[in-house]
């Protein structure tokens, strides 16, 4: 078993690992554990009740936080013409097209999100192996493919989150910076959480919110009580 570190059983030592914490209490229970000593990043993690081996049953999206996630994202479009102007002008930090994707290619993969036009998909799509392990890949659901491309930059650059279940029926999805106030945590915490919800497959059985943690980058998680999310 690996050894927990003094930080960790000290932050372990602070919480009720018994109790279900609101959103509010959660992260300010996170602010209250003792420091690190760097701005760590806060995540709200789920288990939900669905089978990601089908096909309608995936859980994938994406959400505008409220106060942002506290880091400054490098988004790259694909795109020509009107549509690479205006994602210029928007604020992309790298527009191009084919020599771009060539680029990409040959292993540059320093930037965050890429947003690419539908006309675009083409090409882009022949870098599956390249951006799908990476979860750079453009997909409509998350907004990331789209011929609006200069309000797809400023929603990723205003704080855009996606999230995705995995194998497991796990989503981890970041709510921004233990620096930021408990509750602009709470309340980009939230607006996943709806989000999420939101997002409940059709065809989804039985429950499908099943548990709901908050975390720092060093921290244990808060368990977090979900019969508010699960009643609305």
């Amino acid at each position: 078993m690996r050894k927990r570190s003094k930080l960790y059983r000290a932050r372990l030592a602070a919480i009720d690992s018994q109790k279900a914490y609101s959103i509010a209490e959660g992260m300010a229970a996170l602010k209250k554990m003792p420091a690190c000593k760097f701005d760590e990043s806060v995540e709200v993690a789920c288990r939900l009740g669905v089978d990601t081996r089908q096909s309608d049953q995936v859980v994938r999206g994406a959400v505008s936080l409220p106060h942002g996630t506290g880091k400054s994202l490098r988004v790259v479009v694909i795109a020509s013409g009107d549509a690479a102007q205006a994602a210029q002008a928007a604020g992309a930090d790298i527009v191009g097209y084919e020599e771009l994707l060539e680029r990409i290619k040959g292993g540059w993969l320093e930037f965050d999100i890429m947003i690419a036009t539908p006309a675009a998909m083409q090409k882009v799509r022949t870098l599956g192996k390249v951006l799908g392990p990476r979860g750079l890949m453009p997909n409509p659901k998350t907004g990331t493919v789209t011929d609006d491309t200069a309000a797809a930059v400023k929603e990723a650059k205003a704080g855009r989150v996606e999230y995705r279940a995995d194998k497991g029926g796990c989503v981890h999805v970041p709510v921004g910076k233990l620096s930021f106030p408990a509750d602009k945590l709470a309340e980009n915490a939230m607006t996943v959480l709806h989000a999420i919800m939101r997002a409940r497959p059709s065809t989804t059985k039985g429950s499908y919110l099943l548990s709901a943690t908050a975390s720092s980058t060093m921290s244990p998680g808060v368990h977090l009580d979900i019969r508010e999310l699960v009643k609305a």
